[in-house]
């Protein structure tokens, strides 16, 4: 069996008691970085083998795990934070999973695609979401269809071009549309905006550092 896990965002205390008995149980746990799930295991007693499998490596591992699966070990899938498959190499586990007729079952928790949309006051009947745009290729083209759009976009931002995306999307809708930004959603340092584009430009020009990654709706 693969179990698709959810872990929390950033709060640990965010998690199900399906989702700790789970990874207790289970022969081995796959995480996308050793080192940031062995900080959620710990806090929860849970002591398993683990095996890493992130974006670099999962060309590599996916036959391992599968083949481990078909030995009738029990698999639990887990991301840095929240559902394995968003935004990460998860799905191509998954998919490969199903196509050799192995089980796979969710262990779902809340959202955090969802939390930052019910939170942001802005329409979520209709909505975007990007991940990350494209630093070069298409994100022009990506850019002007926001220009009209009707709908809520939802993308990430990293802290090397967060500027440059503010800025580019004050000038492709207009300075003074409204958006929300998030960092550290749920953790010590949990900060959002709901500014203008030229308010939210602004404010983080003037900041010497930035860490952790942003989210951006509008």
């Amino acid at each position: 069996m693969l179990y698709i896990v959810s872990t929390p965002i950033g709060n640990l205390e965010d998690i199900t008691y399906r989702a700790v008995r789970i990874l207790k149980e289970v022969d081995c746990i796959a995480c996308e970085d050793t080192r940031t799930s062995s900080v959620l295991l710990k806090h929860y007693e849970i002591s398993k083998p683990l095996l890493s499998f992130h974006s670099h490596s999962w060309d590599m591992k996916v036959d391992k795990i599968i083949n481990l699966l078909k030995e009738w070990k029990n698999i639990a899938i887990i991301s840095d934070a929240w559902t394995p498959w968003i935004s990460d190499p998860g799905y191509v586990l998954i998919k490969k999973a199903i196509e050799e007729n192995i089980q796979v079952s969710p262990i779902p928790w809340a959202s955090a695609l969802l939390s930052w949309l019910v939170c942001s006051w802005l329409p979520s009947n209709h909505f975007l979401y990007l991940g990350f745009l494209p630093v070069k290729k298409w994100r022009q083209t990506i850019l002007k269809t926001f220009k009209d759009k009707e709908y809520t976009v939802v993308i990430y931002e990293s802290v090397h071009r967060i500027e440059k995306t503010l800025k580019e999307l004050g000038e492709y809708l207009w300075e003074d549309h409204y958006a929300v930004i998030w960092r550290e959603m749920t953790k010590k340092f949990e900060e959002f905006k709901r500014w203008t584009f030229k308010e939210l430009h602004e404010y983080f020009s003037k900041k010497e550092s930035q860490k952790w990654e942003f989210v951006i709706v509008f």
